[in-house]
């Protein structure tokens, strides 16, 4: 290899990084993605929990309405207006997170569920929402009721 000389007279340096260099920016990126990754997936599972909500309240509500015209609640999906039989899926995209079932213990007293499945499964925060007839809401989570709903 030439050696190369500047105008001053000096060598000119060759240009890139050195490995000392590089294994700094190796670790920077690791330590943002340590920090960065978990809060992602945390701020998944709070969007995923926010479906589930929606969905359990929207299942109330419709048992409400059924019980308005017919003076009892209903354990099956098709009275409610649900294409498929309960367990119903909670999906976002292809994957279900959450099941929601129904159980009605008189005809006069329902509770419904929404139990988290495949990857919400490591959502110990909130875990299963259960709601009832007089829209008494709980969560079996570490962070209980007031913290999730």
């Amino acid at each position: 290899m030439k050696n190369l000389k500047c105008a001053k007279g000096g060598r000119r340096a060759l240009a890139g990084f050195t490995l000392i260099e590089l294994m700094i920016a190796v670790a920077v990126v690791a330590i943002l993605a340590a920090i960065a990754y978990p809060s992602y997936l945390e701020q998944i599972r709070k969007s995923r929990r926010t479906d589930a909500k929606a969905a359990l309240l929207d299942l109330a509500a419709r048992q409400e309405r059924y019980f308005t015209t017919h003076n009892t609640y209903t354990k099956t999906a098709a009275d409610l207006g649900y294409a498929n039989v309960f367990p119903i899926d909670v999906k976002a995209g292809n994957s279900a997170f959450y099941q929601l079932n129904v159980s009605v213990a008189t005809t006069t007293a329902f509770t419904a569920t929404a139990t988290p499945v495949g990857a919400q499964t490591a959502d110990t925060k909130c875990g299963t929402y259960t709601i009832d007839d007089q829209g008494s809401q709980s969560s079996s989570g570490t962070l209980g009721a007031a913290g999730c709903w």
